[in-house]
């Protein structure tokens, strides 16, 4: 289960030093992708995309194709170097519009990575009301 937040820097050349606590639940080999529904990035496990890639193939084939060309067309697969870094492709920078400060979170089978302003104004909308809200159609 991938949890926590990490307050991480996204160097000029695209580098980001991955936590280590994460890398060690994702893998040797991970994949970036576009976020579903949010300005951030996916981080899935290749075990836990391949279950996403078989989910897409049961949708009608127009929305399969929509959402593959969305998710395929700038995913890529990273692995971290010696020291942990893992390149962001310029496309997946841009999609985030990362600067320099961002924060990588565990979300159960995934890992998101957005940016600092981004993830503060996520944060902020998340009103106790709407957790209740949430927690009530989840049956808790």
């Amino acid at each position: 289960m991938l949890i926590g937040e990490y307050p991480c820097i996204v160097d000029v050349k695209g580098r980001l030093n991955f936590p280590a606590k994460l890398r060690e639940d994702l893998g040797e080999r991970f994949l970036l992708s576009k976020g579903l529904g949010d300005r951030c990035l996916c981080v899935y496990s290749l075990e836990e995309w391949e279950r996403r890639r078989q989910k897409l193939s049961s949708l009608p084939s127009a929305e399969m194709y929509a959402l593959q060309r969305y998710l395929f067309s700038s995913a890529a697969e990273v692995e971290p170097d010696k020291q942990g870094r893992i390149v962001i492709p310029q496309v997946l920078r841009d999609f985030i519009q990362v600067e320099r400060d961002v924060m990588v979170v565990g979300a159960d089978n995934r890992c998101e990575i957005w940016t600092k302003k981004d993830w503060e104004e996520t944060q902020q909308q998340l009103s106790p009301e709407y957790i209740r809200s949430l927690i009530q159609k989840a049956g808790f």
